[in-house]
């Protein structure tokens, strides 16, 4: 098992270290744009929504966690729903209000969530604290922070409070959007995977993998915060 985990765990932890530097961030043309263009575009609100979801690594791993070990779509509904409640009440809320807080920590805690989950999914809460968190409640507070992680990057777009209402809503549909399109995806892969023999043997493996993603996340972010505060 140690010869199977020890190089997933690695590749993890590689692939974390060359990629998560552009999980929340804002490609340069996208930020150009936005700032050179105030007032309404929901267009391109719609677009940097759906992308940023698909393309932000910390809310598919928590996503792929959560969904891991929901067969049915009715409960893949129910904690995809409380998920999305949480994200975005803290994302429109966040932006609306101009409630800031560091991006680093911020990000440092969604990292956290997917070590959470991955933990869960090992059922070691009982071991470790001696009791099982509520998972949908878990889902919804992680949701928030995972809103507020979206709300911080969105801040950072704004160079005008013009057209905010629309362009606000919109991004919020299109992460939305970009979350839906994603999860149809790990879905369908997570079908195809748990349909073979060796869906139950990696398990452990699987969600090792995870929990190190997770820390290279929480990792990476709190070093930054650090960096900063040394600046």
């Amino acid at each position: 098992m140690r010869r199977r985990v020890l190089p997933l765990v690695g590749i993890a932890l590689a692939v974390g270290c060359h990629g998560l530097a552009a999980a929340h961030g804002v490609a340069e043309g996208d930020k150009a744009f936005i700032q050179n263009n105030p007032g309404i575009n929901i267009i391109p609100y719609l677009y940097l929504g759906a992308k940023h979801m698909v393309t932000g690594y910390d809310h598919l791993l928590f996503l792929f966690g959560v969904i891991f070990f929901l067969y049915r779509l009715k409960d893949v509904g129910t904690y995809v729903t409380l998920f999305a409640i949480g994200h975005s009440t803290t994302l429109l809320a966040g932006v609306f209000f101009n409630i800031h807080a560091n991006p680093y920590l911020i990000d440092a805690i969604i990292g956290l969530s997917v070590v959470y989950k991955a933990l869960d999914n090992l059922g070691a809460f009982p071991m470790l604290i001696g009791f099982q968190p509520d998972p949908k409640a878990a889902v919804l507070i992680f949701g928030l922070f995972h809103g507020f992680g979206l709300a911080t990057k969105l801040q950072s777009l704004i160079a005008s409070r013009d057209g905010l209402v629309p362009n606000l809503v919109s991004f919020n549909v299109g992460v939305e959007m970009g979350q839906f399109m994603a999860l149809c995806a790990i879905l369908f892969l997570m079908t195809l995977w748990r349909r073979s023999p060796n869906f139950a043997r990696r398990v452990v493996v699987a969600n090792t993998v995870l929990m190190s993603a997770g820390i290279v996340l929480t990792g990476y972010q709190f070093a930054g915060f650090l960096m900063e505060k040394a600046a």
